[in-house]
Formats: structure tokens, sequence, C-alpha cells
């Protein structure tokens, strides 16, 4: 059935074309109309009243531009609270729709970033440059995608389907971290099909849910709340070690070609003077282990200031414009 209703779906797009698409259901109708969502293209307003909007959301929404509205109540009939809900989502996929239309994409390098808060001087910064180069940089949040294969790859896949040309920039260490220590819960990797710079961003920190269960997940810890649903554990010699091997052997071992990987004196703005989390003594336990792992083919550089300094955020702009390998394409 999900089958037969993608293709209904995409022939009446090539027949009549789409201005929005709107579903309704429990689990069942949810499933079915979010796979027929995310057969179509990114802007194409998309809304879904379901019962799963509360709960685990990524299978339905997956890497594309759904929006969930929950009823609150069962799709079972008219109450004061659904009545509002429908009517909300109808009109909100309306006025969408109203105003809708296709974006031709530019033809532009396209240059894909993964970063947290933490890094932003940093990001800002890098895409701001690439940006005035005549690059589209897309930067993702680094936290929550990977679990489950969702986010930066996917979309980023879906683009290069486009014919568009790529590079990444992958700083996403929080969410390989936890490979090393006690929960496992995220085992992320490089992905495959572009070029890729590594940058050893994030690294003194492991994510965890609130303070009480991070200090049961990672007892006599450093621990910084960042808000109210995640604590930031600052990591140790012997976590940022393995942490090292385990990316060493990552990139060894990806698909991907990864030139090089750099690193500063400090991971995050945690780890500086003014943070919360700050331990000059152990970003070189990690540099020294991150040399040892990685193989002859990655090179690695140093640079004597802070992640978030100018400096640092140049030489990644360098390096990126150095391994495009193209004629750098005028500015938009």
């Amino acid at each position: 059935m999900i089958e037969g209703a993608v293709k209904c779906a995409l022939q009446a797009q090539a027949k009549h074309g789409f201005s929005g698409i709107i579903g309704v259901g429990g689990s069942m109708g949810t499933t079915l109309a979010s796979v027929v969502m995310q057969a179509f293209p990114y802007g194409l307003p998309k809304v879904l009243v379901s019962t799963m909007a509360s709960g685990f959301t990524r299978p339905f929404v997956g890497a594309k531009d759904i929006i969930m509205f929950n009823p609150v109540c069962d799709i079972a009939g008219l109450n004061s609270i659904t009545r509002d809900v429908f009517r909300n989502a109808a009109l909100a996929t309306a006025a969408m729709a109203k105003n809708y239309s296709p974006v031709r994409v530019e033809p532009r390098p396209l240059i894909a970033m993964t970063t947290l808060s933490t890094t932003d001087r940093c990001t800002v910064r890098v895409r701001k440059s690439l940006e005035q180069k005549g690059y589209e940089v897309m930067v993702f949040h680094t936290l929550g995608n990977r679990r489950h294969g969702d986010g930066p790859d996917r979309a980023r896949a879906r683009r290069r389907g486009r014919g568009r040309r790529f590079a990444g920039r992958d700083q996403r260490l929080p969410e390989q971290r936890p490979v090393q220590c006690r929960s496992g819960s995220r085992q992320g990797g490089p992905g495959k099909g572009h070029p890729r710079d590594f940058c050893s961003r994030n690294a003194d920190f492991m994510v965890s849910g609130p303070l009480d269960v991070a200090k049961v997940q990672f007892p006599g810890k450093r621990y910084h709340v960042h808000n109210q649903a995640l604590t930031a554990v600052r990591t140790e010699a012997g976590e940022l070690e393995r942490l090292a091997q385990h990316m060493g052997g990552l990139i060894a071992n990806a698909k991907d070609r990864f030139r090089s990987s750099c690193r500063s004196r400090a991971f995050s703005h945690h780890d500086s003077p003014e943070g919360h989390l700050h331990d000059p003594s152990l970003c070189p336990v990690f540099a020294a282990a991150l040399k040892k792992a990685l193989p002859a083919s990655v090179k690695m550089t140093e640079f004597d200031c802070h992640i978030n300094d100018p400096q640092f955020a140049d030489a990644i702009v360098a390096q990126v414009l150095k391994y495009t390998q193209q004629r750098q394409p005028a500015a938009a």
C-alpha cells in the first residue's frame, strides 16, 4: 500500500503539481503519510497530524522538513482539543501552500558542516567566509541525527543526487564519543562518497540527559548543566585516548576521502578559561593518541590557538578551498 501510495502521489504531482501535503493518522496512517511526504522535495509544505508526534518521531520525519502536530487525543472523532488542532494544521497547510513556489537549486558547490553551539564562533566565521567565496554552506546540528542514519548524510545524499558537488567538514565528536564510554548509545561514523576533513571539536565533553541521569550514567565526573534536558560531562584522559583510537580506526576504514585532521589547544567554549569544563592538560592527551591512530595518508596539523579563535577558522577555510580542487566560483 505504501509503495502504491507513493507512486500515485508522484504521478499526481507530475500531472497537476502540488502546493502542499497534509496527512492525519495514528501509527499506521502516520507511517503511510510520512513515507509519501519523504518522497517529495524540500520546501514543499508537509504537515502531519499524528498521535505519534509526542514520542519518537525520527522514523516519520527522517531528514525531511515534515511538520508534525500532536492531536493530544486519539484520531477518533472531534472534541474541544482535536477540533482546534485539526483547524490549526489545516490553516497552517493552506497558508504555506498559498505562498509556495518551488525554488530552483543554485548551481553552487556545497559544503556540509556538523557542529555544536560550543564552537559557534568558529562555525559562523567559516560559513561566512565560504559563502563569500561563492559556496553554499549547510550547517547541521551534531546531536540527535546520526543515531539512526538520518540527518547530515541522508540530507547530503539527497542533494548530491541532484548533481551537486560536495565537500564535508566533520566535527561531531559528542555523538561518536559514547561508543568509547559507558552507554554506547550513539554509534555514528564517517559516511561515504564525498571528501572530508576531520576536526577534533567538542571532545572535552560527553552529552547525557538531565543532571540526575548524568550522575548515574557517568558517576564521579565534572558536570555542566546545559539545559533541563542535557548535561555536558567532562571527558578524562582514558576516555580521550579511547576516542582518538576509535576515530582513527573509523577514518582508516572509511570509504570517504579523508585528507587531513586539524586540532587546536582547546576543544570548545567549555574548554576555555571562561568555560565550565576547562582542563588544559587533556587536549595534548587526545592529540598524542590521535597521531598514533591516524593512517599515514591523513595529515594532522596543530594550531597554537583556541578552536574559536579567528586563526583556526581561517585555517579551516584555507584547507577546504585547497582541497575542492576547482576554480573558485564567483561570489553570489
